[in-house]
């Protein structure tokens, strides 16, 4: 058995359960650079270097779902984050008023659950057959650990996007602030 492709025995088993696994479905076998190159067009994921990405797709788990399956629901634990490898997930809004958001190729479903478990805050179900791949805390630790490069640049990006929040905070803050001050009375803008 020729295990040259995988850094370990123990991942090329995984790898090649998947890989048969996924073989045996309805949906087309993708090869190694397919998957490579989803997962590269993947929030998160575009930085890594092949290797890295190599060690995601032989790891990773790998799920198939028909039109209508449920890949998880609101309050679910989340355990790891989705890149979607074909199809399409509808993600349920929280307001019934909004409307649903779709996640379709190389869409990365569950950024936080990559590094820390919680609870799912919605339902998220396959609208088509779809593909999905599920990287867990432990998986991506593992990749941080062994490719440092890829951890310095996942901690930029995670502190820009916080960066980011902060601000659009502050912009909601300040707003709020004009709102009350316009209920009280005490703005210029309620005196008119």
């Amino acid at each position: 058995m020729d295990t040259s492709c995988c850094p370990d025995e123990k991942t090329f088993y995984v790898y090649a359960t998947n890989r048969y696994a996924y073989a045996q479905g309805s949906e087309a076998f993708l090869g190694l650079d397919d998957d490579i190159a989803i997962l590269a067009g993947a929030p998160l994921f575009g930085f890594l270097d092949r290797d890295a990405l190599r060690l995601l797709t032989f790891a990773a788990e790998r799920r198939d779902l028909a039109d209508g399956d449920l890949l998880f629901a609101r309050g679910d634990p989340a355990d790891g984050g989705f890149v979607v490898m074909s199809g399409t997930i509808r993600l349920e809004p929280r307001d019934a008023h909004a409307e649903p958001v779709r996640a379709g190729r190389s869409a990365l479903i569950g950024q936080l659950a990559l590094f820390v478990r919680g609870t799912r805050p919605t339902v998220a179900r396959a609208e088509s057959t779809t593909a999905v791949m599920r990287i867990t805390p432990t998986l991506m630790r593992r990749v941080l650990e062994e490719f440092p490069e890829a951890a310095q640049a996942v901690h930029a990006t995670l502190a820009d996007d916080l960066a980011d929040l902060v601000a659009d905070l502050d912009r909601v803050r300040a707003l709020l602030d004009v709102i009350d001050g316009i209920s009280s009375g005490d703005s210029p803008g309620a005196r008119l």
